[in-house]
């Protein structure tokens, strides 16, 4: 039996999970001091993490923007078949992709300090948000959704996939669903045109 009050804090976490990201990108455009070099680095990491989102999302459809849990299948088809959460993976590497970007000039400990900050809000958040879910799926999708997890992993994708479902990757639906995504990266990468150049 699950505790109410932690069903209510891991509720309220899933709901607000944007607004609570962005504490990680404030910390990074208030303290950062990227460098040519840490912005040829992370660029094309945060780069790369959007584009692993943009290839779930083709899976996973609108249902991911919503404020609560809610899955009309259980999506098991291109990354959803290496990693269970390929969403929050494409986050974290995009948003370890600006802290590299960010922190070029930083001192060491400046730079490791900002790092544990971002990616460890993350993390906490993602430690929340995922038992969240992944308690909402087992009640709605039962003994698939247990044979799932026993495929595949939570967050290390594996180099081989599960046998593939019957999804097909929609990009239709990748304007839509990642709006808000392109308009916090589009923000991001000013924010650091901006830092770099006063840097």
């Amino acid at each position: 039996m699950t505790d109410p009050l932690s069903d209510e804090l891991q509720a309220f976490v899933f709901a607000n999970r944007g607004l609570l990201l962005t504490a990680p990108a404030a910390l990074l455009a208030a303290f950062g001091k990227p460098s040519a070099f840490s912005v040829a680095v992370g660029l094309p990491t945060a780069l790369a993490g959007e584009l692993l989102r943009c290839w779930a999302v083709g899976y996973s459809g609108e249902t991911t923007r919503d404020d609560k849990v809610t899955a009309a299948k259980l999506v098991t088809s291109g990354p959803y078949a290496y990693v269970r959460n390929p969403l929050y993976l494409g986050n974290f590497v995009t948003a370890l992709g600006f802290t590299i970007a960010f922190t070029g000039k930083n001192s060491f400990l400046a730079r490791a300090a900002l790092a544990a900050g971002a990616l460890g809000t993350m993390a906490t958040l993602y430690a929340t948000i995922v038992p969240h879910e992944e308690e909402y799926l087992r009640e709605r999708f039962g003994e698939a959704f247990d044979r799932y997890c026993e495929r595949v992993p939570r967050i290390l994708p594996q180099i081989d996939p599960a046998p593939d479902g019957e999804q097909q990757w929609d990009p239709n639906v990748i304007g839509k669903a990642e709006s808000k995504t392109f308009v916090t990266f589009g923000a991001m990468l000013a924010l650091l045109a901006l830092k770099s150049i006063s840097a």
